[in-house]
């Protein structure tokens, strides 16, 4: 066990390394082309920071171990939801953008009712995959468009500021991304072994050890990023980066996994019955909550981080 454990450690590790990496070259990137603060969030960063889940969905596809991929997302954006943007609110109370009301909300909503749909026969066909990776691109393009409609002023100083510091290293910000790529890479497959080996030692299923260990570890990016966001109060990046890689781990992480194996993806009847529709109540719960006023309490935070506590009880107790 402590072997299996060593391995998903240093998985972990490699793939948070690396989605750092690829969120500091991708970032000069925006930089260079003006992108602002919201957008490079929802964007840049949020893909950055997704790229553990992909690399972990895409390894465990090959592998025959699709559920241990469904249940990463789902777990994974379970914790954006509830643990991380909860942390977050209780650290400073979080002003939510108009731009967040008005297309990512919706679009997580409908995203996370798409995949409950999409799974409630048992399986992930690469049709359905098809149909998510379009909507990504589809959803990306309408960012970027109101990107160029509604940039402010304070967001292109943000970004004029951030590629002046860079300006003379465009060669690291390659290096940056390639080996990050590589190290994610490496990470993953790491992270996939350990996880099997868990789950076969404790006698769980891959969906449990994905809900969970990796579900946890593989959102560190986002919750490092989020946190440290809130803390230096750019608050927009913080909000975007969560909204954003909630979206791209349905539509365009978990449909690029669809598409590998060609029998599809198994969903465990456990993910039908209880997860994915957990995960869609909690993108439908912030609704109310952003609405009133615009903003996630300190209060309002402090119950979504107890949510989750008590989601993550439940499952180690009837599942563990």
């Amino acid at each position: 066990m402590l072997i299996a454990l060593a391995w998903c450690a240093a998985g972990l590790a490699l793939l948070i390394l690396g989605a750092e990496l690829i969120v500091r070259g991708g970032t000069d990137v925006a930089a260079r082309l003006g992108v602002p603060p919201l957008v490079l969030g929802l964007t840049i960063v949020a893909v950055g920071t997704s790229t553990p889940e992909l690399a972990v969905g895409i390894d465990a596809a090959l592998r025959g171990e699709g559920e241990l991929a469904v249940g990463n997302i789902a777990g994974t954006n379970i914790v954006n939801m509830l643990l991380i943007l909860g942390l977050s609110a209780l650290i400073r109370p979080l002003a939510i953008p108009k731009q967040t009301i008005r297309l990512d909300l919706p679009v997580i909503v409908l995203a996370s009712l798409m995949l409950a749909v999409a799974a409630s026969d048992g399986v992930l066909s690469r049709t359905e995959g098809i149909v998510f990776v379009t909507a990504a691109l589809v959803y990306t393009l309408l960012v970027l468009r109101l990107a160029r409609r509604g940039a402010a002023p304070t967001e292109m100083a943000f970004t004029d500021a951030l590629a002046t510091h860079w300006a003379h290293r465009p060669l690291l910000s390659a290096a940056m991304l390639a080996i990050g790529i590589a190290v994610i890479v490496v990470g993953a497959d790491w992270l996939v072994d350990g996880a099997v080996a868990l789950a076969r030692q404790w006698r769980v299923s891959e969906a449990f050890i994905g809900l969970t260990i990796v579900a946890i570890g593989t959102s560190a990016p986002e919750l490092a990023t989020t946190l440290l966001s809130t803390i230096r109060n750019s608050r927009e990046i913080a909000i975007g980066n969560l909204f954003g890689s909630s979206i791209y781990n349905i539509l365009a992480i978990l449909g690029i996994i669809c598409l590998v194996p060609s029998t599809g993806i198994p969903v465990a009847e456990a993910l039908i019955k209880v997860d994915i529709p957990l995960m869609a109540a909690v993108t439908l719960l912030c609704v109310p909550v952003f609405l009133s006023g615009r903003r996630i309490t300190r209060i309002e935070g402090a119950m979504f981080v107890s949510a989750y506590v008590a989601y993550l009880v439940c499952l180690i107790a009837e599942r563990g």
